[in-house]
Formats: C-alpha cells, structure tokens, sequence
C-alpha cells in the first residue's frame, strides 16, 4: 500500500506544480472552512470553551477523516489504478507549493519595480502583521518569512502525512491546519476555545518541520557560510521562534542567504519583537525573494525523494515482518 501513496504523492506533487489552486475551483479546504464556522459559532460561548474547542477539532477531524476514508476505499475497490488518481488529487488539495511561489513572487514584481505601495499590499494579503509603513527591506522579509514558514506548513508536513495514511491523513493534517489558521489565537474570543487546535497543529508539525529544516540545508548550498556553520546557525537559532515550528524553516532560509530575519513587526499597531533568525551578513533585498523561492522548489523535490526512500525502507520492513511471522 505505501508504494500507491508514494505514486500518488508524486502524480500529487506535478498536479500542483502544473495547475496549483485555481481560485474559481471548488476545493475541501474551503469546505472544512465552512464546517468550522459552523462549530465555531454554536460553541465557542458560555463556559468550558476549552472543552468545546476540543470536542469542534474532533468532529470536524473524524468527519474529513471518514468522508476521505470512504471516497479512497471504494475508489481501490473499483481498481488500483483509480484509487491512486483519486488519492493522487485528494492529496493535491492539500499542498500550495505553486500558490506559495505565486504569493511571494506577486509582492517580488511591484517590490522589484519600485512601488512599494502596491507591494505593502500584496504582502498583506499573505502575512498578519501590519504592511502599510514597511520599508523595502522589511517587506522583502516578510515574503521571505512566509515562504520559509509555509513550505513546511503548505507542502511539506501535508506530504508526509500522506506517506504515513495516504490522502485521509494527508487532509486530516490539511484540516488540523485549518482550525489553527480560524482559532487557534491568543486573544480573548480563541484563546480558550482554540487552544486544541493550536497545541494539536504543533504536534502534527513537529516532525515535518525538523525534516523541511534539515532538507533546506542538505539540498542548497549556503551563499555567504560554510555548510558547518549553517548546521550551527540552524540549531542555534531554530528553536527562538514562538511557535515550536515554525523556527526551522526560517532558520535554515536565513542561514542559506546569509540574512537575518525575524525583528519587530506590528499587529493593529502593537509591537512584537520576534526573536531574530541568522546572522546579518548581507542586506535583505527584493532578490532575496526568488532565492527563497529556489530553496522551496529544491527542498521540495528533495523531501519527495527522501520519501520514496523512506517509504520503500518501511514496505520492505513490513515484507520482512510478515514473511518472519509467517515461519
């Protein structure tokens, strides 16, 4: 079985490269969006809202997990070859390397040609923080944070999931992601109520963004460093970010380019110093952009690799177990 989620992993992975998320198409993400809503409306009130906001991430969870579960199965049982398409566009939805890189590059393009105005714009369509008083520099780091953050997030952690339990685990993962993108805030209205969705994210997220990580540094070389010292940095400062995370992916980006991000942004007019990631050896410029971009698209292509040899390590474990059980 892990040889058709390998196979419908890597028809998943050109499907978004080639046609990524078209805006007008219907997509699950939107579906399970709404199904958040929904709980989210009729619960988060009154007392025990961290009960509720545990008892809306389990429906909405078993839900995804038994619609998918079901459109997989009889898709297998009608042929093999028609339960790896099916998985193969399922776990597609999943993943937005395509839009990631169409996201970054719509602030490159107004950034490179001199109107900040309309990149500030563009960025505030992809990052929290506020956009309308950023300097060049500032909103090419912002860009650059969303890429590094999101590649294990938006491609990477979807995909190992789909290794472990195909197409249902790989949505599970999308869903989970979701609730934490709706609730899972520290303010008064999702502090109580989105405390599940938070903490489980972060569990579902701990291995693969370790591996997004450490696949950044194995597949770039650093620009500016030796790799020893991009191993140091990415350590070193990997586990400074907030989120326990989201830290590797900005950490290798910026041991990678030899720039620092990470610093003081602003949401509604509050300050947050964010601990700072890499070592400043060069000004962080528009460019820096599509080097990020370039990082993605290696460490992506990297990471599929590394799961069809992880993957075909564990079919022949699985072999070898049941042809000793057997004797």
């Amino acid at each position: 079985m892990i040889i058709y989620h390998l196979t419908a992993i890597t028809i998943a992975y050109f499907i978004d490269k080639v046609v990524g998320d078209p805006p007008h198409w219907p997509h699950p993400v939107r579906w399970i969006g709404t199904l958040i809503t929904f709980f989210e409306k009729h619960l988060n009130h009154g007392k025990g809202k961290r009960l509720k906001g545990v008892i809306m991430l389990l429906f909405v969870l078993w839900i995804v997990l038994f619609i998918v579960t079901f459109i997989v199965v009889i898709s297998y049982r009608i042929h093999p070859i028609a339960g790896i398409i099916v998985e193969s566009m399922i776990i597609a939805t999943t993943i937005a390397q395509r839009s990631l890189k169409e996201a970054s590059l719509g602030v490159y393009g107004p950034l490179e040609n001199g109107d900040l105005a309309d990149a500030r714009i563009k960025l505030s369509y992809i990052v929290g923080r506020d956009t309308g008083s950023l300097n060049e520099s500032e909103i090419a780091r912002g860009a650059i944070e969303t890429v590094a953050e999101n590649t294990s997030d938006g491609v990477t952690a979807p995909l190992f999931w789909a290794l472990l339990g195909g197409a249902p685990l790989a949505m599970v993962y999308r869903a989970t992601n979701t609730c934490d993108s709706m609730v899972g805030y520290m303010n008064e209205r999702f502090r109580e109520f989105g405390w599940a969705s938070a903490k489980w994210d972060d569990v579902m997220n701990w291995i693969p963004s370790r591996l997004t990580g450490i696949m950044m540094v194995l597949g770039t070389k650093p620009l500016r460093i030796e790799y020893q010292q991009a191993w140091k940095i990415l350590f070193r400062d990997a586990r400074k970010h907030p989120s326990p995370n989201s830290g590797w992916g900005e950490a290798a980006v910026a041991a990678i380019l030899g720039i620092q991000l990470g610093g003081i942004n602003y949401y509604r007019g509050i300050v947050s110093n964010r601990a700072k990631m890499g070592d400043p050896l060069v000004p962080i410029q528009a460019d820096h952009i599509l080097l990020a971009n370039k990082i993605l698209d290696k460490t992506v292509f990297l990471y599929v690799l590394f799961l069809w040899i992880g993957g075909m390590i564990l079919e022949f474990a699985f072999t070898w177990i049941k042809s000793a059980a057997s004797f």
